[in-house]
């Protein structure tokens, strides 16, 4: 018995020891209130997301019986400087849950869904708490509010009344069941994808099924082998592996094999299988429209963008089909003469085979490819030139900064520094794929910018990318696209990083989704500018320039196959749409139905097996439900915008600096729209896309 009470006694001394140790149960004290990756364990988490979601309710319900009458301060501001446990904890934990996870993480988001989608709930569905935003919301027009402080409580009022504020008690109870169930599937889509995604493998051991593969690519799988402990070739899902094997493999059952892989990820029977949570999550976002008196989600989502509506999204999809149409079709044509032409009997291209012979016939025409451009973009370079541009337009620095703690070695930190030399934003850097990473190329935040007490707290934004990575013999050098994705997710960067919003609510990133893509996207078209490229495209052994030819052949190549991608990028959108315009539970089966969406503008056979709805995680576990639409709308916008660039000279300082104060800098202070035709002098015209695309 004695022996039993000082074990209960050891284990709660060594509880008690470490409750006192976790790192989020106070501010961070490093450098600029950075997180203290080096210190914070898997055990550490749901102990400070309990402390932090009853300290938020804590200072919600003090808000929501305050006995004085609600104004724009005690209300309003309350809420949003409510929650800074909250927001130091999740920060952390979601962008390693995407960036740095495992398994034990992948445990406990699942434990940790219901209970935050509960504490949101809580939130959201206080009457008291609602009345209180109502009356500040009711009165704002005549309350002597700034515009931002206006816009701050138009955000709150609205977010309430979609989150439910509205309902009965009995639709309140809806709101919250439903609520709690989407969560759980949109984590349940995303988990699967991840894991089967990582679970693929294809390991070579024939050097005869390396046919047409370059150096680069072939020790990149090796050095992959060797990390497993395997011998051969090892390629997997990842996307330099994946998309470097399907454009230069000559051998068509191992693309085809490849391609089937990545194609019907989430659709076989099996853990994986994600076919249950497309329409579950469908269906449940439907359910949680009609509850709130829209026939569909999307009519609910798109009040709150520059689309307005679904008849805008699909005027905007149907008018650049038409336009892109006969151009894509010609080049799906030209692509399949020239296999038949090269293989010497007829071809009919499948989707295993279009990155393959498109590449080739690409190359036929203007003589450039990946690996002749790779050599003069390696990474390093392409880093200067990357960040060398911030300073050309805006005169940021970035100085690497060791005594931020990273949560990967591979992951770099810098002090971002303005014109002046005062500190602006930390920046971390996230090159390379590895297991625990989630697919593709993103930015976040660690923090968001704001101001309070006269102090602007500045932010802490990640750029998280999958880029190739360096071998025994060479060092990383990128693909033209992969350079391309670095400057996309850059642009998002410096949204992040030069916001100057009074509320983090209203800054940097967080406006409207078919907003948010106009800084990353016109970064891009610097890339095919010699003016741009002459500054960093150095090759790795000789330093030597990118030659004058290579360069022009770049530039010759840019609108190659732009219709097909274009109609490629639109089949996302009606998907999307499609998912998210039922207004009906779906029961049916879910390639079909993909494939009925994307028939418009289907280019290549449809392969019957295949499905992107089950992998689609931008829309059934990322924000852009109902919104994918926006890449394309931000094409239109960035090819209007940039045309100002080309007027005025593309390193023009005043152009520059009108970008920087009206778009990057004010956030969601104002209508997108409004902050659009102060920079450019109007609305965005498709006209300057199609003048870009070589179409008009």
């Amino acid at each position: 018995m004695k022996k039993t009470l000082l074990t209960l006694f050891s284990v709660m001394m060594m509880t008690i020891a470490a409750a006192e140790e976790n790192p989020f149960f106070k501010p961070f004290a490093t450098p600029h209130g950075t997180a203290p990756f080096n210190e914070i364990r898997n055990e550490h988490y749901e102990p400070a997301f309990e402390k932090a979601m009853a300290e938020h309710q804590a200072e919600i319900d003090r808000i929501a019986a305050n006995p004085a009458a609600a104004t724009f301060a005690n209300t309003i501001e309350a809420i949003e400087y409510s929650g800074n446990m909250m927001n130091r904890v999740s920060s952390v934990f979601f962008n390693l849950l995407g960036s740095e996870s495992n398994d034990e993480m992948m445990e406990i988001s699942q434990r940790l869904s219901p209970k935050l989608s509960e504490h949101s709930n809580n939130i959201n569905l206080n009457e008291d708490l609602f009345k209180r935003v109502k009356a500040v919301y009711d009165s704002r027009h005549s309350a002597e509010l700034t515009p931002e402080q206006i816009r701050l409580t138009e955000k709150y009022y609205e977010g309430f009344e979609n989150s439910g504020a509205t309902l009965s008690a009995q639709g309140k109870e809806q709101y919250r069941a439903l609520s709690m169930e989407l969560s759980k599937a949109t984590l349940d889509f995303g988990q699967n994808n991840l894991r089967e995604t990582n679970a693929y493998e294809m390991l070579l051991t024939d050097e005869a099924d390396l046919a047409g593969l370059p150096e680069s690519l072939t020790d990149a799988a090796a050095a992959k082998a060797k990390v497993k402990g395997r011998e051969g070739w090892l390629f997997d899902l990842s996307a330099p592996s994946y998309i470097g094997f399907m454009k230069y493999s000559s051998r068509r059952d191992l693309r085809q094999k490849l391609y089937m892989a990545n194609a019907t990820k989430g659709v076989k029977e099996g853990p994986y299988d994600n076919r249950e949570n497309v329409r579950k999550i469908a269906n449940l976002r439907l359910q949680i429209a009609n509850l709130l008196g829209y026939s569909s989600y999307s009519d609910y989502v798109l009040k709150n963008r520059m689309a307005k509506n679904a008849a805008g999204v699909y005027g905007l999809l149907d008018r650049l089909a038409d336009a892109f149409g006969d151009v894509a079709r010609e080049e799906v044509t030209a692509v399949a003469n020239y296999a038949s032409e090269v293989e010497g009997k007829s071809i009919e291209i499948e989707p295993w085979d279009w990155s393959y012979y498109a590449d080739k016939l690409k190359d036929n025409r203007f003589g450039v490819n990946d690996e002749m451009t790779r050599p003069y973009f390696e990474l390093e370079n392409v880093k200067k030139g990357v960040f060398g541009l911030a300073t050309e337009l805006y005169g940021l620095q970035f100085v690497p900064n060791p005594e931020i703690q990273v949560y990967h070695p591979e992951v770099e930190a810098f002090d971002v520094l303005d014109e002046e030399g005062d500190f602006l934003s930390v920046l971390y850097t996230d090159f390379h794929p590895r297991e625990g990473k989630r697919s593709g190329a993103w930015m976040s935040s660690f923090k968001s910018q704001y101001m309070k007490d006269g102090i602007d707290s500045r932010p802490h934004v990640t750029i998280v990318m999958n880029f190739t990575r360096p071998t025994e013999s060479k060092p990383a050098l990128l693909t033209f696209d992969e350079v391309e994705t670095f400057l996309h997710e850059f642009g998002h960067a410096l949204h992040g990083m030069l916001a100057r919003s009074t509320y983090e609510s209203l800054s940097g990133t967080s406006v409207y989704r078919d907003f948010v893509e106009l800084p990353s996207h016109i970064m891009e078209n610097w890339l095919t500018e010699k003016e741009y490229l002459d500054r960093f495209a150095f090759h790795y052994e000789t330093g030597e320039k990118m030659p004058d030819a290579l360069l022009q052949k770049i530039i010759d190549a840019s609108n190659y196959n732009v219709g097909y991608l274009t109609l490629r990028q639109l089949s996302f959108g009606y998907l999307d749409m499609a998912w998210h315009s039922l207004t009906e539970p779906f029961s049916g089966n879910v390639p079909a139905f993909e494939q009925a969406a994307m028939a418009r503008v289907q280019l290549l056979p449809v392969v019957p097996e295949a499905c992107m709805s089950t992998a689609f995680g931008h829309i059934f576990s990322g924000g852009y439900a109902a919104g994918y639409y926006s890449y394309k709308w931000a094409e239109v916008m960035d090819a209007d915008a940039f045309s100002l660039f080309k007027q005025n000279g593309i390193f023009d300082k005043a152009t520059a600096d009108s970008f920087r104060r009206n778009i990057l800098e004010r956030g969601n202070t104002e209508e997108p729209m409004e902050l659009y035709k102060r920079f450019r002098g109007q609305e965005p015209s498709v006209e300057a896309l199609l003048k870009r695309s070589g179409v008009q």
